[in-house]
């Protein structure tokens, strides 16, 4: 026999020193994680057998719990897929996910370390090393299908792992077994481990037997999938069991869907619309999480085209027996049948939403929080669903300081208004202290602040919302003097106003596109508007983090011709005009969230108009 000595990469030490020490008063977990994989290896098998019919199990499936009270070990054997001595290093070994390091680090930082520790097992599916939250020491032994030899991974949880080579005659599947800590031989009870059966792991369809030396063995659960049940016949608490023990859910449910279709295409959905968003939301490939069956046969969990990848937040299970078994995947993706019943669902999930949203609009102003961001990709990318979202989108508002949906926006726009006015920014606190609103709170206008990334781009791709236009304040044209009886305030005269903005023009030279004088300033002197067919700030910056080397375009420089400082501007010596007119453009800037273009002219300037004025 040959053995390999591995130590854990750093990231998986981390993992389980969190996952030991942070979740004692949750340690009942490790079996709902252990049974929940074996599930997962026998459906794997007899997915793979559709088309390799050699691997697949001549005898019945089944997972079996064996306790030994004496010498306090737990053993789980599954007749799945197995491993081999690569698959035990890959998924035993380490933690190969994206964003681990980073979120360790957070972890590390909480204060409350055991929420955290339950947030790092959902969301880095490592369910296995739960085991070590009862076990001093875990021995794996696995065979994998379809190949011979069989291999053992033994570890304490500390410094590494070994992997040693046995006999050939260890049949296809999976061995875990548990050697107890000296303050977890409870679990050496076979009662209270059909306890926790029943209560975690009753849905799993692949039935479990327990036994012991003075126990024959007996079937701990009922086998049968939640979702073929009437939902009349669940209970609140079996929907969240499921949730958390198949999904890998440690929060409640916002919103569960359970419904049974039938018709032209059948099928039954058990759907869960979560209240917290887990970690790997936003990685770039946007992987939903439903899992396909068929007639109760588990397929995939990332079948394209099942739900739309703006719900991928969305977890659950699709079942249907309007496609054939051993279809491939490639004709599951493509077929009719799925794109029926993908535009159902999520009919239905927008339906249910917007239910939530009338009948208590704080709760789901906590679930826009968490997934707002991820909606407002159907908003750019979805035209078929465009509509439907935008119903249920919430924004915050100037005038009520809360967010509001789209309609109640519409519902207050003044008399003569025809277009959503929006300001886009990288945070609230900036977006409220901005130069362009000072126009439209004078006049009582209502502006919708923006602060995700994808705002200005969705704004932008749907144009309009029930036919009134979206506009930015900070880069589109508009005349607020059309919506109001007001005469505007002239400071002075045309010929006077346009002077002062040839001057200040003459003094910024290149640096602007444009100078020119506006009444929609009120307290602030100057701000800068996107010049023709240009973009603002905040969209350039976000251009900019997508390509380092791209380039904004000039900006045009707006004047208050009521405001002090620009009306002294006249009056001054051409060094003193060049060295205000500088420090305006450069004071725009800084409230548009930039930094000064030159800091140090920036200073003198400051110093030679403080020392002047």
């Amino acid at each position: 026999m040959t053995e390999q000595t591995h130590n854990f990469e750093a990231d998986t030490g981390k993992i389980l020193n969190i996952v030991i020490n942070s979740l004692y008063s949750d340690r009942d977990i490790f079996l709902r994680e252990l049974l929940s994989n074996a599930s997962d290896a026998i459906h794997k098998r007899k997915l793979l057998g559709q088309t390799q019919p050699d691997i697949l199990n001549s005898a019945e499936d089944e997972i079996l719990v064996a306790v030994d009270d004496k010498k306090k070990t737990v053993e789980i054997i599954d007749t799945g897929i197995g491993l081999n001595a690569d698959d035990l290093t890959e998924t035993l070994g380490t933690i190969a996910r994206s964003g681990t390091s980073s979120f360790l680090d957070s972890i590390e930082e909480a204060s409350d370390s055991k929420n955290a520790a339950k947030s790092l097992i959902g969301k880095f599916g490592v369910g296995f090393y739960s085991a070590f939250m009862v076990a001093e020491k875990v021995v794996v032994t696995t065979r994998k299908a379809g190949e011979n030899g069989a291999n053992t991974w033994e570890s304490d949880g500390k410094a590494g792992y070994t992997i040693t080579a046995v006999s050939d005659e260890h049949p296809v599947g999976t061995s875990i077994k548990l050697f107890l800590r000296k303050d977890a031989k409870e679990y050496a009870d076979l009662h209270k481990l059909k306890g926790l059966i029943k209560k975690y792991s009753d849905h799993i369809i692949v039935p479990i037997f327990v036994q012991s030396k003075d126990v024959e063995k007996e079937q701990a659960n009922s086998a049968q999938a939640l979702w073929t049940k009437s939902p009349s016949e669940v209970s609140e608490e079996e929907y969240s069991e499921f949730y958390k023990a198949s999904l890998g859910a440690f929060d409640e449910p916002y919103i569960t869907l359970h419904n049974k279709t039938e018709g032209s295409i059948d099928f039954t959905n058990l759907l869960y619309i979560p209240k917290t968003a887990p970690f790997d939301l936003f990685e770039p490939e946007r992987k939903t999480k439903i899992s396909l069956y068929i007639n109760r046969v588990f397929i995939s969990q990332d079948v394209d085209g099942v739900i739309p990848t703006w719900l991928r937040f969305v977890k659950g299970i699709l079942d249907t027996t309007s496609l054939d078994l051993n279809v491939s995947r490639e004709m599951v993706q493509n077929s009719p049948v799925i794109k029926k019943i993908s535009k159902s669902v999520t009919k239905r999930i927008l339906s249910e939403l917007k239910k939530k949203l009338k009948k208590d609009e704080a709760g789901y102003d906590t679930f826009w929080e968490q997934f707002g961001k991820v909606l407002k990709e159907g908003l750019y990318e979805d035209y078929e669903y465009r509509d439907k979202i935008a119903e249920i989108t919430r924004a915050y508002s100037l005038k009520h300081q809360k967010l509001i949906s789209l309609d109640a926006y519409l519902e207050e726009m003044a008399d003569k208004q025809d277009k959503i006015y929006y300001l886009t920014a990288d945070t609230l606190k900036q977006a409220k202290t901005s130069p362009h609103l000072e126009g439209f709170k004078a006049k009582d206008i209502d502006v919708l602040l923006m602060t995700d990334p994808i705002d200005a781009f969705w704004m932008s791709q749907m144009g309009a919302y029930k036919e009134k236009s979206f506009l930015s304040i900070s880069r589109d044209k508009y005349d607020l003097s059309e919506l109001s009886e007001e005469t505007p305030n002239e400071a002075a005269n045309e010929a006077e106003t346009n002077s002062l903005a040839l001057l200040i023009k003459d003094c910024l030279g290149d640096a602007v596109e444009d100078v020119k004088v506006t009444t929609s300033l009120v307290e602030s002197p100057v701000r800068l508007v996107a010049g023709e067919g240009g973009l603002d700030f905040n969209l350039e910056r976000i251009l900019k983090a997508q390509n380092p080397e791209f380039e904004g375009s000039k900006k045009t420089l707006e004047v208050n011709a009521e405001h002090s400082l620009v009306r002294k501007i006249p009056d001054l010596s051409p060094e003193l005009q060049k060295a205000l007119s500088r420090v305006l453009f450069e004071q725009a800037r800084v409230l548009d969230g930039e930094m000064p273009s030159d800091p140090q002219q920036f200073s003198k300037d400051l110093i030679a108009i403080g020392t002047a004025l």
